[in-house]
């Protein structure tokens, strides 16, 4: 593996590493309402941003940037959509991690791959071999049974990775360096979390009332670290590296998820949960192990 190669594998999977324990981080907020998370969670990763594009003396690009997005419609508008779907996506995640749903939140991160497949068959109109399509009625069998077992749609999993699918494809459809992305995207919803905080004074998460415990403080400020940090690695992995192997490396998060949810939350893990999730589990090798095999075709057919 040459040196470029395992950069790319180390920065990855340590942003994977890194989406995962961020279960326990807002759980170290768990006393404030999800909202009031969430505005923080925008602000100061505005905040880091700027410091950032200034530490990182690309301002002036920044800038010659957003005066090409203004003057793009198709941009303009992708990124809009962007900045509220993740919004809407790290709302439901803090809700749900504080609310002890971890089991649904990882259950969601599993089928965001598959919700993606069906986008780019509805939207883009791509064409899947017999395998996926087998993989994808598979995942869907597993979260019916899921539904059917316990009487209520799983509609936090579901909400979550449709989110999550709808943010990466607009992502791959607008293409903005993720470093200027994440700054416009937080900059658009800013004046809302503002807004937001100004409207529930009496939380304990407030401007005024977080700097009565400075490890509350701290833990808003650095929602900002803690968002940024991992987008920027992963950005930084996915250049280096196959995206067959980013497949593989994209289920270490809702693994995470799963095992702080099991073990250390004790949230309940029913036999239901688990043939739904091995359906899901199973779906995912089969379509990951399909995907490998054409990748690895293309490149011996372009080789010779």
């Amino acid at each position: 593996m040459d040196k470029e190669l395992k950069t790319g594998v180390l920065f990855a999977t340590f942003a994977y590493i890194l989406w995962g324990f961020l279960t326990i981080y807002w759980k170290a907020v768990g006393d404030i309402s999800a909202g009031v998370i969430l505005s923080h969670r925008i602000i100061w990763s505005f905040i880091f941003m700027i410091l950032l594009l200034l530490i990182t003396r690309k301002w002036r690009s920044f800038i010659r940037e957003c005066h090409a997005i203004i003057h793009n419609k198709r941009k303009l508008l992708g990124l809009i959509l962007a900045s509220f779907v993740i919004s809407g996506n790290w709302l439901i995640f803090i809700w749900a991690v504080n609310s002890d749903h971890v089991i649904q939140a990882s259950l969601g991160y599993y089928i965001n791959p598959l919700l993606s497949i069906l986008l780019g068959i509805i939207v883009l109109k791509e064409t899947l071999n017999k395998w996926e399509v087998f993989s994808v009625v598979l995942a869907g069998m597993g979260v019916l049974y899921l539904t059917i077992y316990f009487g209520v749609f799983p509609w936090i999993s579901l909400l979550l990775a449709l989110l999550f699918a709808i943010y990466g494809f607009v992502k791959k459809v607008v293409d903005i360096p993720s470093l200027y992305g994440l700054t416009l995207e937080t900059f658009i919803v800013l004046p809302l979390a503002f807004l937001y905080l100004l409207m529930h004074p009496s939380d304990s998460g407030s401007l005024i009332n977080m700097w009565e415990s400075s490890l509350t403080a701290g833990l808003l400020i650095g929602a900002g670290v803690v968002t940024a940090i991992p987008l920027l690695l992963f950005a930084s992995g996915a250049k280096r590296i196959p995206l067959s192997m980013i497949g593989f490396l994209q289920y270490v998060t809702p693994t995470l998820m799963l095992i702080i949810g099991v073990f250390v939350y004790k949230e309940e893990f029913t036999p239901a949960h688990l043939v739904a999730f091995v359906c899901i589990w199973t779906a995912l090798a089969i379509y990951t192990t399909s995907k490998i095999r054409a990748f690895q075709y293309n490149r011996r057919k372009t080789a010779h």
